[in-house]
């Protein structure tokens, strides 16, 4: 999500902001508490740093955190065809999924290509939300719709999502909501009123520890919203943050457009291939996936780990990968990790070099160190802490 690089380049350059560009119902209160640089995601002002990442990081795993993501815009699909539209659009089988149950979700398109990865919601039985991540899916669901003859509506709510992540984020979801919400299972929402504010809460984020994402449904609200959480958090140590790279490289969480774009597939990414689900029902890109199933991938997304002194910032670029005298891909991403103590990323190569273990050179701008592949997730691969 975010790509936090604080260090000034050696050319530096001025970049224009203007109103094409969104804040959030919460960009006032991250400024005030703190906020010294931001991204630009989703055409939206998102907050990139506050403190030293090590501090954040730390933060997250042993307290409770609040982040401004209301960069994660919400498109919404509804009308009496909307449940049988919506699995067009992805190789899970939406088919199985409740009112109030929540799923990573691909966008497939006619090639098999990611368009998206959402987190999806649905509300109602005619009634879903996507989240989308970086990219205009919500153009690419319009078009979908306008060539379905489906009876359903696409339109972007004026919804804004916080994430609250952390050990303690139980009990300051508890202090605002009672203890109701703590039968709320892993990927599951529901609709609620915090004393006149409406939100939707959902048992998902961007880090696989214990967490929530409060939906804002009013956007006057952001600033009482914000200040609710604050207050609610602070007898467990609460503090905003940025979207948290290390934490979310541990998990095996990918970042679209970086990690991902629209030329891979699901199959070629450590981990994806499980979302292919069998069904009966078609969908855009069934047949091209099925045809790179039998073919089988020629490259894959897996882990790296780096022997390198310590990393400071995110990636700027892309980093050449060789195996011998033959570059064989790129890195995508690479953070210190400070509970692993090393450096972690991901990692395009071939098929034939993705096992675990596979020694590769890795060519960054101040020289060249030696990577070896991983497999993913680094930390908990059996999804054990956001269960708890």
């Amino acid at each position: 999500m975010a790509r936090r690089i604080p260090e000034m380049l050696e050319q530096s350059a001025t970049l224009y902001f203007g109103p094409w560009y969104r804040k959030t119902p919460f960009t006032d209160a991250t400024r005030r508490y703190g906020c010294s640089s931001y991204d630009i995601y989703n055409h939206t002002y998102l907050p990139a740093y506050y403190d030293d990442p090590d501090t954040e990081y730390w933060a997250l795993v042993e307290d409770v955190t609040l982040w401004d993501v209301g960069c994660e815009r919400i498109v919404e699909i509804s009308g009496p065809d909307a449940s049988r539209f919506i699995n067009t659009l992805t190789c899970r089988d939406l088919t199985r999924c409740e009112v109030g149950q929540c799923k990573y979700m691909p966008v497939i398109a006619q090639h098999g290509g990611i368009v998206n990865d959402p987190v999806m919601l649905r509300l109602a039985e005619d009634r879903w939300w996507l989240a989308l991540a970086d990219s205009d899916a919500g153009l690419f669901a319009l078009g979908a719709a306008a060539n379905s003859g489906a009876k359903v509506s696409i339109s972007h709510p004026p919804v804004y999502p916080i994430q609250v992540q952390g050990p303690k984020a139980k009990a300051t979801l508890e202090s605002l909501f009672g203890e109701e919400i703590l039968d709320l299972k892993y990927y599951y929402c529901r609709q609620a009123d915090l004393d006149g504010i409406p939100v939707v809460i959902s048992r998902t984020g961007w880090t696989a520890l214990v967490g929530y994402e409060i939906y804002l449904c009013d956007p006057s609200r952001g600033d009482d919203l914000w200040e609710r959480v604050i207050s609610a958090g602070k007898p467990h140590g609460i503090r905003p943050i940025a979207p948290c790279e290390p934490r979310r490289i541990e998990a095996g969480i990918f970042n679209y457009g970086s990690d991902l774009t629209l030329d891979n597939n699901p199959y070629e990414v450590m981990g994806m291939e499980r979302l292919v689900e069998e069904q009966e029902a078609g969908y855009l890109g069934k047949t091209a996936l099925e045809r790179i199933a039998r073919k089988g991938v020629e490259r894959r997304l897996v882990g790296i780990e780096l022997d390198a002194p310590r990393l400071r910032a995110e990636l700027a670029e892309y980093w050449p990968v060789h195996s011998g005298d033959r570059r064989v891909g790129h890195v995508t991403d690479a953070v210190w990790s400070p509970r692993l103590e090393k450096n972690i990323g991901y990692v395009w190569v071939p098929t034939q070099l993705s096992a675990p273990g596979h020694e590769l050179e890795v060519r960054m701008p101040s020289g060249s160190v030696t990577g070896r592949t991983a497999a993913i997730p680094f930390i908990d691969p059996k999804k054990k802490t956001p269960l708890a």
